[in-house]
């Protein structure tokens, strides 16, 4: 059985989807069989930064309300031989769908592949509490902002009251300079702010940006420290020791 995984952020603009889009095809990369599902419904996204938008004819929600098979709505990238991924719907219907849907999407998924990322809504509503429902775990992506650390902080608290308990943080878009100068707050100030183990940093970088908008993940990349900053923090949310050699 796989496990299921979901990637969210306590505000918009942290980097999630792009963590979502890249966490993935790091594990793809490294022989797991993985699907990323865009549950950010009426404001999907993840097509667009896999640069498959073109593809999509079923979504999530075709396949919770039963419309499709799970089957149909599973998007192969090409690019990475075990990567695939469900887009959300571009319209929100309110109360259609309910968390006993996910959790059975979820573990169907979780039978089939190895790893089931959830790139959740921003913010903590009743969209997080249906995104959540079926995930093992959470990582927390966020900023060296305090506004960031501080909703990121609330969203940690929320995902114990859902029964969460193995979270994990991720700091993106941190530059060293400012750090050193300053004017963000140190690592040893956003371990203090966040309860949750942080797995990794990722630099602010333009060649992030610019890989988004172009429809590329960046870690499709070889030799750059960027990929090296994905597989080292796969390495350290993955425990199992087998897996750990197989990311390396």
């Amino acid at each position: 059985m796989g496990k299921v995984i979901l990637i969210a952020s306590g505000k918009g603009g942290t980097g999630k989807t792009m963590f979502a889009v890249n966490f993935a095809a790091t594990l793809a990369n490294c022989g797991k069989r993985t699907v990323v599902l865009d549950m950010d419904l009426g404001l999907r996204n993840l097509d667009l930064y896999l640069g498959l938008e073109n593809n999509v004819v079923y979504d999530v929600y075709d396949v919770m309300t039963g419309l499709c098979k799970i089957k149909q709505a599973l998007i192969p990238d090409k690019r990475f031989e075990n990567l695939y991924f469900m887009a959300a719907s571009p319209n929100r219907e309110e109360g259609m769908l309910t968390p006993l849907h996910m959790k059975v999407l979820c573990r169907r998924l979780a039978e089939k592949f190895d790893y089931v990322l959830i790139d959740s809504p921003s913010g903590i509503d009743d969209n997080l509490v249906l995104a959540s429902a079926g995930a093992d775990e959470a990582i927390i992506i966020t900023n060296p902002e305090y506004a960031a650390l501080r909703d990121a902080d609330a969203l940690d608290r929320e995902f114990l009251k859902l029964g969460i308990n193995k979270r994990w943080a991720v700091l993106n878009k941190v530059i060293a300079d400012m750090i050193n100068r300053g004017f963000a707050p140190s690592l040893q100030e956003v371990s203090s702010l966040i309860r949750a183990p942080l797995a990794g940093v990722i630099q602010f970088d333009e060649n992030i940006h610019i890989s988004t908008c172009l429809g590329i993940p960046i870690v499709l990349k070889d030799d750059t420290y960027i990929r090296e900053n994905f597989i080292n923090i796969a390495n350290r949310i993955i425990e199992e020791k087998e897996e750990e050699v197989g990311l390396k």
